[in-house]
């Protein structure tokens, strides 16, 4: 009898003893999909929240912050940021930064697939590579991404700028740029920049002034615009050059 009681029961165990790790089985791997689809769910939110900003970027009332500022307040640091409107900034200053930092501003869609392709060009040949960042490009990176030079930026970086000249003006684009580009240690937009290094309005910058200003900005830590040296006031020289002539270079901006 015995026999047989172990013989009706032991099948029985085996089956729920095997029967157990594959529900736990089936239970983890139905977690691990949905924790997947959690974090792609949220790296995909992550990356349409720039263009959605875009959006509430548009109006006129809302003056945006830059990647680094907010770094500055997590570190607690704090920063000079004073919002100024475009027509409040002197148009000498505007055309100093066009004619050192994108030139074609006006003509192109957010990136100089000429110079791009030149970079490219000369980073495949192995050879040294000039900057090929326009403006919108610039302005997207201070405003959604991060400072460290790398292809992972910079891919992200093109399509952004690419939506930022379409989704804004030019005039836009000019003044969200100009408020948020750093001009020294915790300094950044333009009407700080000018109390900090010259004791004036923005809208009252000299040509002289406005070049220092605008050839500053690729390190505004070590080109400091109000104590320059030889070569950076040589620089501003040839900015200042450049801009009596940018007429036809600024017509987005100014008709």
């Amino acid at each position: 009898m015995r026999d047989e009681v172990n013989l009706d029961i032991t099948p029985e165990t085996r089956a729920e003893e095997t029967a157990m790790p594959a529900s736990r089985w089936t239970r983890i791997r139905a977690g691990f999909r949905t924790h997947w689809r959690g974090l792609v769910k949220l790296a995909v939110a992550i990356m349409l929240l720039p263009y959605a900003l875009m959006l509430l970027y548009l109006l006129p009332f809302i003056h945006p912050v830059s990647t680094l500022m907010l770094g500055e307040l997590v570190m607690l640091r704090g920063y000079d940021r004073r919002w100024v409107d475009f027509e409040d900034i002197s148009p000498n200053l505007v055309q100093a930064v066009m004619m050192s930092e994108d030139g074609q501003f006006c003509f192109h869609g957010g990136v100089d697939w000429g110079e791009m392709r030149g970079v490219v060009k000369d980073a495949l040949a192995g050879e040294a590579t000039r900057g090929a960042s326009t403006i919108p490009m610039q302005t997207a990176k201070n405003l959604f991404l991060w400072n460290s030079r790398s292809f992972v930026r910079k891919a992200l970086e093109v399509p952004l700028a690419i939506s930022a000249d379409f989704i804004w003006s030019k005039r836009r684009l000019m003044e969200i740029y100009l408020n948020i580009a750093e001009w020294g240690p915790g300094i950044y937009g333009i009407e700080a920049a000018s109390q900090y290094h010259f004791k004036i309005p923005a809208s009252k910058l000299s040509k002289k002034q406005a070049a220092l200003l605008a050839v500053s900005l690729p390190n505004p830590i070590t080109r400091v615009a109000s104590k320059p040296g030889r070569g950076m006031r040589r620089l501003a020289a040839v900015i200042e050059r450049r801009a009596r002539g940018s007429g036809d270079y600024i017509k987005c901006l100014y008709e």
